[in-house]
């Protein structure tokens, strides 16, 4: 009968050496795998969140100013039965002239960089829609046109607000600790020009010679005037990327066209 051999010390020794080895890489991928995973998901969430954040601005400022005083063949003694302005600013609303936009708002509250008021019908009668930064967080919100109302002073109260979108990053340059600048302005260098607040509202207005950015000179720049507005959100993701440790942000840009007159 054959002399039956097992395996040696050595043998067995080299042989769980070469399986820790493998095992050792194959979790290292699981682990590389899961925090890509992990940072893809949290980035494709904040891009999907902005998208979905430009196309309500968008289509808010698209059909602001509507029903347009124009529509009546009386035109109704309370005025909160139709859009004055498509665009609602303040002080003194509406006659006052004020100049709009240029990083940091102009002579008024509103309309501003961060700050804009839209007049319309939703559904429910005309309402006044605001949209405000502030700090990191854009709010919405929406409150009934009254006759003899301000717009800036009827959307003001926290307990209206509804945060809109988080992690807003536009006005980080005036609001964050220096440690975060510099995180964000070395993986991101050109998306701050300057050190500079990026505005997430710009103006277009309407004037005899054509379309114009604002703020003009005269009577083109009064609000009611302002035809078109460009949106740019940047937004921060909820942690730095698990690999890198390092910040990531997503930018996204959209333009509202008032159709109404």
């Amino acid at each position: 009968m054959p002399h039956a051999r097992g395996f040696t010390i050595l043998e067995l020794m080299i042989a769980m050496a070469i399986f820790t080895v493998i095992c050792g890489a194959m979790f290292g991928l699981l682990q590389l795998s899961q925090q890509k995973y992990s940072s893809e998901t949290q980035l494709s969430g904040a891009f999907q969140e902005t998208r979905l954040a430009v196309d309500q601005i968008v289509r808010d400022f698209s059909v602001s100013g509507y029903p347009a005083v124009s529509m009546f063949s009386k035109v109704p003694a309370d005025s909160s039965q139709y859009a004055l302005n498509p665009v609602a600013w303040d002080p003194n609303y509406p006659v006052t002239f004020c100049l709009v936009g240029t990083a940091g708002g102009g002579t008024c509250q509103t309309p501003g960089d961060f700050d804009l008021i839209v007049e319309t019908d939703l559904g429910s009668g005309v309402s006044w829609v605001r949209y405000q930064l502030i700090g990191t967080t854009l709010y919405r919100t929406v409150v009934g046109k009254t006759a003899v109302g301000d717009p800036v002073n009827a959307t003001s109260p926290a307990s209206l607000r509804v945060p809109f979108l988080t992690n807003v990053m536009n006005n980080v340059m005036n609001t964050s600790s220096a440690g975060l600048l510099t995180q964000i302005n070395s993986a991101y260098p050109s998306m701050f020009p300057g050190g500079a607040p990026q505005p997430i509202f710009k103006y277009t207005c309407n004037t005899p010679a054509g379309p114009k950015p604002c703020p003009l000179a005269g009577n083109d720049g009064v609000p009611g005037n302002i035809r078109d507005v460009d949106i740019n959100l940047i937004v921060m993701t909820r942690s730095p990327d698990a690999q890198t440790q390092v910040l990531k942000l997503v930018e996204l840009n959209g333009r509202g066209h008032r159709v109404n007159p």
